[in-house]
């Protein structure tokens, strides 16, 4: 597994398209969470993913898919969809509950700062943070919607 740090190390253009891609809605990180359930069944989340200049995280409400993570950490991330196109920027990997008090203040603080235009609370202190370490992650291209020749790049760490 890798940390977001690694791969702007490893791979600065696609570290900064999925960055883009993730904050393209008014520099708020917006996306989708795949986890899997007890079942095995997956199970899928709109989340809002942070980044620091060398890690990915997510604060995840008391839900279904908080139980999913703290049982089987694996997950998927995704972009939300475009407006005028099909690109998008994907991450699968696992995450890991983050215990330090401190990191969660600072990243709580990032997280009120970047929603402060829009009157956003701090997370609660019942939200847990998780850590998203990456397996491999993608990016694709479009020229717009319906591309019959989308240009699509993975990394893997």
């Amino acid at each position: 597994m890798a940390t977001w740090g690694d791969l702007t190390s490893s791979d600065q253009a696609m570290a900064d398209a999925g960055r883009g891609l993730l904050y393209q809605f008014g520099g708020v990180g917006l996306a989708f969470l795949g986890t899997v359930r007890k079942d095995g069944v997956a199970r899928l989340h709109p989340v809002c993913p942070l980044l620091t200049t060398d890690r990915m995280y997510v604060f995840v409400i008391p839900s279904s898919k908080r139980n999913d993570l703290l049982r089987d950490g694996r997950c998927a991330l995704h972009s939300f969809p475009c407006e005028d196109n099909e690109d998008a920027f994907g991450v699968t990997g696992r995450a890991a509950l983050v215990e330090d008090v401190a990191t969660w203040q600072r990243l709580a603080d990032q997280f009120a700062a970047e929603r402060a235009g829009f009157g956003a609370p701090r997370p609660a202190d019942e939200d847990l943070l998780f850590e998203v370490s990456i397996d491999s992650c993608f990016v694709t291209r479009t020229t717009g919607h319906g591309d019959p020749h989308p240009q699509h790049q993975h990394w893997r760490a």
